[in-house]
């Protein structure tokens, strides 16, 4: 167990991982992180423990996952969202419209009713990025096109009426966009500017403070519900955190928080002291 400044401990949960970029809670309290040669980890978090579970031979970024414990997860290479069954069956469930197929799928967060919101972050620094909305059985078409400066991470707010994104660039910032009664996108705000740093993964607790994992630099943020912002933790040698990407409350509470280490080949704990806000798990048949 490590102690940083800022005296939140971390501690190393599992290692042996593939240079992971996602990690997701299950609606069973299992973590699921992916590997950047297409591998798919199942965690057993109390037994600080894990299984590969199936193979996309693509590169696995952010996930999510229904009810029945199949995982969708953003496939770099094969430029969609890959569907996994608990048995390790794989299929394509969405490469967004023909018409205007998905290019960098980075990042999936589903609503109540099913529909996966899923981020293409487009070239870095060439501001194409888009956020596509995939409704149940996987027709896809694109949400948002304002936010196009490397979109990252996403989660949905408290009270499923907005969806928050991590904006890597152009400045790097935390954005809010309005979920309208009719399902299109509204408004956004910024929520939080962050600058010289990338934020990657985003995620909330139940008290309402907004939690940002950061690629640059070796730090997690969290965002107070009145807005105060703080360091929860930060690596300077970049060892226990290294370049941490997404991040997920998990375990059968939600009250384990753990992040994805893209530069390293573990997964970390933070002792958060706090529950997440519960995930919408859809039961998609």
């Amino acid at each position: 167990m490590a102690l940083l400044d800022n005296e939140t401990q971390l501690s190393v949960l599992v290692d042996g991982l593939d240079h992971p970029e996602g990690i997701a809670s299950g609606p069973d309290g299992a973590a699921y992180a992916g590997g950047e040669a297409g591998q798919l980890y199942r965690i057993d978090v109390g037994r600080s423990e894990f299984e590969e579970v199936a193979n996309t031979g693509g590169f696995l970024l952010g996930m999510a996952v229904d009810a029945a414990g199949n995982v969708y997860a953003c496939d770099l290479v094969n430029r969609c969202v890959q569907k996994i069954t608990p048995r390790g069956e794989v299929s394509v469930y969405s490469s967004g419209p023909a018409h205007e197929p998905m290019s960098v799928p980075n990042y999936p967060a589903f609503d109540a009713e099913g529909n996966l919101y899923v981020c293409d972050s487009g070239g870095w620094k060439e501001d194409s990025g888009r956020i596509f909305k995939v409704a149940p059985g996987g027709d896809a078409v694109v949400w948002n096109r304002t936010l196009k400066e490397f979109p990252n991470g996403l989660c949905l707010g408290p009270g499923g009426d907005c969806l928050y994104a991590a904006m890597s660039l152009n400045p790097p910032r935390i954005e809010r966009i309005e979920i309208l009664p009719d399902g299109t996108a509204g408004s956004s705000q910024t929520v939080v500017e962050l600058p010289r740093a990338v934020p990657d993964g985003v995620a909330f607790d139940t008290e309402g403070n907004l939690y940002v994992s950061c690629y640059r630099p070796d730090a997690i943020y969290r965002l107070s519900k009145g807005g105060d912002l703080e360091t929860l933790a930060e690596d300077y040698e970049g060892t226990i955190m290294a370049a941490p990407t997404n991040i997920a409350f998990c375990g059968e509470k939600r009250d384990v928080l753990l992040g994805a280490n893209l530069g390293r080949w573990h997964v970390t704990r933070y002792e958060a002291g706090k529950t997440g806000l519960p995930l919408n798990y859809p039961d998609l048949g």
